[in-house]
């Protein structure tokens, strides 16, 4: 949490779901705003801060293991630019994605607010993730559309009347992974981190692919603790430990051997 405070949106959820054939949108979500900033800015409170003192050790990568984790580290080092038109259209194509019969009126429109973004232009809520946070999403309405559509209409479970925004709690995960991973460091210094990057070296999409384990493991985590928009950051501190403790399991040889990606369905 930021310290400095913030807003989040919570939306309330509608025991229907989302009507998209419907032009007013108040009758798909309810927007409400509160004063405690879980999403957007100060999204490291989903993971535990470390001190520049603490003794990390560093593993040893492959020529191979090496090129594909700078690969994915230049990813992640390019921001959301809303002028870039490569970035325009990888929005417009995850709102065709998620709403196919819908037509969008423009990147920056009340519609976005029915995806979970916090307002009406989604380019302010990229910020904690960059556009890599869009590429994730983008992949995740492509691999596994089922999936995709179960988690942006709250369609699985016994939900709470306050659910978490779907699309900016996509961000909140990618930062998530990058701070579990530590892929901002040349080398992983952890175990967890190690274990990843075989897998990278394996699949460039492993971290794409990841994402789509997470969403899923951390939606699963929500319906089985019975949380409500305040208790997200407990889920989200939930689901990192129970990922760290699948991705150490032995004799796992790719990411689809995890057993959370059984939860996932294209």
């Amino acid at each position: 949490m930021d310290d400095r405070g913030g807003s989040f949106v919570a939306v309330r959820r509608i025991s229907q779901g989302l009507d998209r054939g419907n032009t007013c949108h108040s009758t798909s979500a309810e927007l409400v705003t509160g004063s405690t900033a879980w999403l957007g800015r100060g999204l490291s409170c989903v993971c535990a801060q470390r001190r520049e003192s603490d003794a990390r050790p560093s593993f040893e990568l492959t020529l191979s293991q090496e090129e594909c984790l700078q690969r994915l580290q230049s990813r992640i080092d390019v921001p959301y630019d809303s002028s870039i038109p490569e970035h325009q259209e990888s929005l417009r194509a995850l709102w065709n994605a998620a709403f196919p019969e819908e037509e969008l009126r423009g990147l920056i429109s009340e519609q976005w607010k029915d995806m979970g973004w916090q307002g009406k232009d989604p380019s302010t809520d990229f910020r904690g993730g960059g556009y890599i946070s869009l590429e994730n999403l983008l992949f995740f309405a492509k691999k596994f559309p089922k999936s995709f559509q179960d988690l942006l209409r709250k369609q699985e479970g016994d939900r709470s009347v306050w659910e978490y925004p779907f699309a900016v709690a996509g961000v909140n995960i990618t930062f998530m992974l990058i701070q579990m991973l530590d892929l901002e460091a040349v080398k992983p210094r952890t175990l967890v981190g190690a274990t990843f990057v075989k897998f990278l070296a394996e699949n460039e999409s492993a971290f794409d692919l990841l994402y789509c384990i997470t969403f899923k493991l951390m939606d699963n985590q929500w319906l089985s603790m019975r949380a409500s928009y305040m208790d997200f950051n407990t889920v989200m501190k939930s689901t990192r430990r129970q990922l760290e403790k699948e991705l150490l399991l032995e004799d796992l040889t790719q990411l689809e051997d995890v057993p959370s990606y059984k939860l996932l369905t294209q």
